[in-house]
């Protein structure tokens, strides 16, 4: 099961672990529980869901336990059913419930992602538009969180400031205008597409005169979506955004656009429900 591109994985254990275990451990688990008792687990599904994440849970078992056996019974980006067996721990007790938490919270927050994700895909099934996600991420769990995106059907948008040209309504002020923003966008060279955010019909043809490789139509109703769509006629590609909902996706991808961006997706995705259900090995 490959790993998200630029992801250390080593280093991502060895920091969860060290804000849950702190320096001495799971105290309770070393109180309670004989050094060399064992205990298997079924990690189980508690609702539908799509999955991600599966081999970075895992991984938090391995470390504590260099000998556990793991049988992984799902794959990213699949949709599981309530009740399905995602994956089969067995080895050390202690070393088990001390990983438990850091696994399932992993696994827990990425399905989360993929699976409202994949809700947003299903939802604009047919139209021809393209679901993108957002740097709109938790600090420091981007390139996660852009994975779990993917398993759940999207594309990613751009992952960090230095992958892409995107000129928001913020740089527009700074520089005075749209055709000016991208006019200096182009100048610099950067070798990437420039993209530009307009939120009224009348910014359209002074961005592309001057020379912008793709719109972001920020904050449009779907009638406006359908006047920029006729107007543009093809010539760049056109992104919408901007309060993009589970209920009004639909309507704004039937407008023609070819990309919807939602920020949703990764910033307000709930955490779904899976559970490790323990039996003695």
């Amino acid at each position: 099961m490959a790993l998200p591109e630029g992801f250390d994985l080593d280093e991502f254990v060895r920091r969860a672990f060290a804000e849950d275990l702190g320096k001495g451990g799971d105290v309770t688990s070393k109180a309670v529980i004989a050094e060399d008792a064992r205990f298997a687990a079924e990690m189980n599904a508690r609702q539908m869901i799509v999955v991600a994440g599966l081999e970075i849970a895992a991984a938090f078992f391995r470390v504590l336990d260099p000998d556990v056996h793991l049988e992984i019974l799902a794959n990213d980006g699949e949709r599981v059913e309530h009740g399905q067996t995602l994956m089969l721990v067995s080895g050390n007790a202690r070393a088990m419930l001390a990983a438990e938490r850091s696994a399932l919270n992993t696994l827990q927050h990425l399905s989360g992602i993929a699976t409202m994700t994949r809700q947003y895909v299903d939802a604009i099934a047919g139209t021809g538009a393209v679901l993108l996600d957002t740097r709109k991420t938790i600090p420091g769990l981007r390139v996660l969180e852009k994975y779990a995106a993917r398993m759940g059907g999207a594309q990613n948008h751009r992952m960090r400031l230095d992958d892409g040209v995107l000129i928001k309504d913020n740089h527009v002020a700074v520089c005075g205008g749209v055709a000016e923003a991208v006019r200096r966008a182009k100048s610099a060279t950067t070798g990437l597409q420039v993209q530009v955010e307009v939120d009224r019909i009348d910014q359209i043809e002074p961005a592309l005169a001057a020379g912008a490789d793709r719109l972001l139509l920020d904050n449009m109703d779907p009638a406006k979506l359908r006047e920029a769509v006729e107007l543009v006629a093809g010539r760049v590609p056109l992104e919408a955004s901007g309060g993009v909902t589970l209920g009004t996706i639909r309507f704004l991808a039937e407008t023609g656009v070819d990309f919807i961006s939602v920020g949703r997706i990764t910033q307000s995705a709930p955490a779904v429900d899976i559970g490790l259900d323990y039996s003695l090995a």
